[in-house]
């Protein structure tokens, strides 16, 4: 359903007003803690990934099979190929 500038100008002009109006309440506040404790271990497990990517592109160019390799990994050889072939170098 199509909106007519009319109505888009006045949801515009609610919202600003909401916007304007809003006091946060001690209930709005959130624990900044648990933001930061989430991003770190984000950030954790991305450094942990490249260095199983890493791992895995040294395995493989020393000769190690898929099969050992996701063995390693906890799952099966082509699992791990799937997974991290299309990232080593050719």
């Amino acid at each position: 359903m199509p909106r007519t500038v009319q109505e888009i100008l006045a949801h515009a002009d609610e919202l600003a007003r909401r916007f304007e109006d809003y006091e946060p309440t001690v209930d709005d506040e959130r624990d900044a803690a648990a933001f930061v404790q989430l991003r770190s271990a984000v950030l954790s497990r991305s450094e942990a990934e490249r260095a199983i990517q890493a791992a895995v592109d040294h395995a493989r160019a020393s000769g190690y099979s898929w099969a050992l390799i996701g063995s390693m990994l906890g799952t099966s050889g082509e699992a791990a190929r799937q997974r991290y072939r299309h990232k080593q170098q050719a």
